[in-house]
């Protein structure tokens, strides 16, 4: 019997015929293609990651050998592929559910980068790197957050552009400053890089070549969650960036909004794709598992347990799919999504928490899998706004009052 595979298939035959995790079928809300693709995608994750993202998670080693498998899949960008927001949701939680870091790698690529260039790019700068971004023949990194500042970094950014006429060269712009916790940074082809211009104080974003004069860039280590993503620390020192590679879309923080609140949904789908891996990994163990003569499942404490663990799946889910209906209507708004994540971020928390305990000391070595679900989850909770700040975000909402600033 192997345990070091996070797949999510049951891998005993006593778990033939149990429901699946998705205990109230929402996956049939998907169309017939859709189900069909998602099912190209688990068979991809059970052959090509799942036996190697716990080795990849312990050697903190990024396994760029598999993106031109990944890219075959023809995942990215799903809207414009004419997928349901239902779809890439449960697109990015299914990634999850096997590794949070590819699923983390995908999302920092294809939703922020990407997806940036779709919505906010110029015509000419599509034409130059969609294509290859699209397709992972270069990859992609969205570098906002930096040391001093993360919850304010709106506010508090300290990262300056500095407009400069370049006469028949063309203008150009000069960028100094710091950023930190950059998903992909290590080693991605292109940067988006937000800073302050020096001229108004408005947010400007620009396309980086990480290989500019001035970059430099260092992996952060000793950590505890997603160590498979290459987050790094980024400088620029006096960086020259042309005229042409400011983002062509992006002339405030608040169109800056309009791409966080789409990271924002997808990092609450890995809430969901996290609690499915948790409730998988435990419902396993718990049939396999034997103590005082029978199997742990079948201690009472032990099923009531499993069972507000897939409660709180299931609610997360239910939560997630109104979203996506709102993102199809063109409805959801930015409290609206903070809920999600907030709310996604605490059941998932619980949910990790009482897998990770069911498993017992076992539940503390990645050889078990959930060791590694359970640090994951952490960073969930954290980034893309972390509990608290989204849970002040819907107070605003709700109260006309800002607890914030």
């Amino acid at each position: 019997m192997t345990h070091d595979v996070d797949s999510p298939a049951p891998v005993d035959p006593a778990l033939a015929g149990l429901p699946a995790a998705d205990f109230f079928a929402f996956e049939s809300l998907l169309s017939a293609a859709e189900q069909a693709k998602l099912a190209e995608l688990r068979e991809f994750l059970a052959r090509e990651v799942a036996p190697f993202a716990t080795q990849w998670w312990n050697d903190a080693e990024f396994p760029a050998h598999i993106l031109p498998k990944l890219a075959a899949l023809e995942l990215s960008a799903p809207a414009q592929r004419g997928y349901s927001n239902l779809f890439a949701g449960l697109v990015i939680a299914e990634m999850t559910r096997v590794d949070t870091s590819l699923a983390t790698f995908f999302l920092v690529h294809h939703d922020l980068f990407v997806e940036s260039l779709y919505g906010f790019g110029s015509e000419e700068q599509k034409a130059r790197l969609l294509q290859d971004a699209a397709n992972l023949r270069t990859t992609g990194a969205f570098a906002l957050t930096e040391p001093d500042h993360g919850s304010d970094v709106a506010g508090g950014m300290e990262t300056t552009a500095r407009r400069v006429a370049g006469g028949e060269a063309g203008d150009y712009w000069v960028l100094n400053g710091a950023k930190r916790w950059i998903g992909n940074g290590t080693f991605c082809d292109y940067m988006l890089v937000w800073a302050r211009d020096e001229a108004d104080g408005g947010i400007r974003g620009f396309i980086v070549d990480a290989t500019l004069p001035g970059v430099s860039r260092s992996r952060i280590e000793n950590k505890i969650a997603l160590r498979t993503v290459q987050n790094a620390d980024i400088v620029f020192d006096d960086v020259r960036v042309a005229e042409s590679d400011r983002f062509a879309g992006i002339n405030s923080f608040e169109d800056t909004n309009e791409l966080l609140r789409g990271s924002r949904i997808m990092v609450a789908w890995q809430g969901v794709g996290q609690q499915l891996a948790a409730f998988d990994v435990a419902r396993r163990y718990t049939v396999e598992r034997r103590q005082f003569g029978r199997p742990l499942a079948k201690f009472q404490l032990v099923q009531q347990q499993l069972v507000t663990m897939l409660g709180n799946a299931v609610a997360s889910m239910g939560m997630m799919v109104r979203i996506a209906q709102l993102q199809d209507a063109g409805a959801a708004d930015m409290p609206q999504v903070a809920l999600a994540k907030s709310y996604v971020s605490a059941r998932m928390r619980e949910t990790v928490a009482m897998g990770r305990s069911l498993l017992g000391g076992n539940g503390i070595v990645t050889d078990y899998a959930m060791a590694k679900i359970f640090a994951d989850a952490e960073a969930i909770y954290t980034y893309e706004g972390s509990y608290e700040i989204n849970t002040l975000i819907v107070g605003r909402a709700v109260t006309g009052v800002s607890a914030i600033v």
